[in-house]
């Protein structure tokens, strides 16, 4: 059987050039364009080697890839995290739990550093003893727009954690995509569990019919701004302010606010 590898990047240019190089090699190639897809790709059988970006939108690569070691503690496929931040995050890509770094450049000096990574791995397998761990096409200097932006992403993540609510972002299919501590706790739940999980799981049976009353409620109706549910937590109970998540006046989604309600 031949190997399998995953690529997830919302840049669907890089995704064919990297699937293209795999597939070169004998690799049967699973592409996602977003942390989502990509660790719903990964239900559908086992991998060898995962490539993942680390900015993407719905669930970026330093979630999908802590999901990924928690769903699969023992899994010995290698994780290779890409990025065009890494320069600018030398000293934290470590953390983001990746066996590997592979720094985005220009797609001719990625092909021939790409190309000698693979070459080692096959000749050496994936012992991160033997191989360099980052993996940089050329020499790159830190730039001051991408600076820009980890600081904007960083700052963004920061203000929905920091909230003294429950908040619960849920795809299209109303997957959970973001979550904040409060929501956790209040769900007794951890952030591996809940990623990428059908809300309507998070709650008893006999209540998920209104919450999805709730969501058809706010999906269909564009002049109600938000509806209540009452739900239960896992200890106490709670009430779900349910609102339509919109990018562009375009329907992407929807917002929970939990709090604890009295009674």
């Amino acid at each position: 059987m031949p190997k399998r590898a995953l690529v997830a990047d919302n840049d669907f240019f890089f995704v064919e050039f990297l699937a293209e190089l795999l597939e070169k090699r004998g690799y049967e190639v699973l592409k996602a364009y977003d942390g989502k897809e990509g660790l719903s790709k990964l239900d559908s059988g086992a991998v060898d080697i995962v490539f993942v970006d680390m900015v993407m939108p719905k669930i970026d690569g330093r979630e999908m890839i802590k999901v990924i070691r928690h769903r699969s503690p023992d899994a010995s496929f290698p994780i290779v995290a890409i990025s065009g931040t890494f320069i600018e995050q030398l000293d934290q890509i470590h953390t983001t739990g990746a066996d590997f770094f592979i720094v985005k450049g220009p797609l001719e000096q990625m092909s021939i550093h790409v190309e000698r990574f693979m070459d080692q791995v096959e000749r050496n397998g994936f012992s991160t003893e033997k191989l360099e761990r980052l993996i940089e096409p050329g020499e790159m200097y830190p730039r001051q727009t991408t600076l820009e932006l980890v600081e904007h992403l960083n700052y963004q993540k920061c203000v929905l954690e920091s909230m003294g609510v429950g908040v619960m972002i849920l795809d299209k299919d109303a997957g959970i995509i973001r979550i904040n501590p409060v929501a956790l706790e209040l769900m007794e739940r951890s952030f591996e569990e809940v990623l990428n999980t059908p809300v309507t799981s998070m709650f008893p049976k006999g209540e998920r019919p209104r919450l999805i009353d709730a969501l058809k409620a706010v999906a269909q109706d564009p002049s109600l701004k938000s509806t209540p549910v009452d739900v239960s937590g896992p200890a106490k109970p709670l009430r779900a302010v349910v609102s339509l998540l919109r990018i562009e006046q375009d329907p992407q989604g929807w917002i929970l606010v939990l709090v604890e309600r009295e009674g």
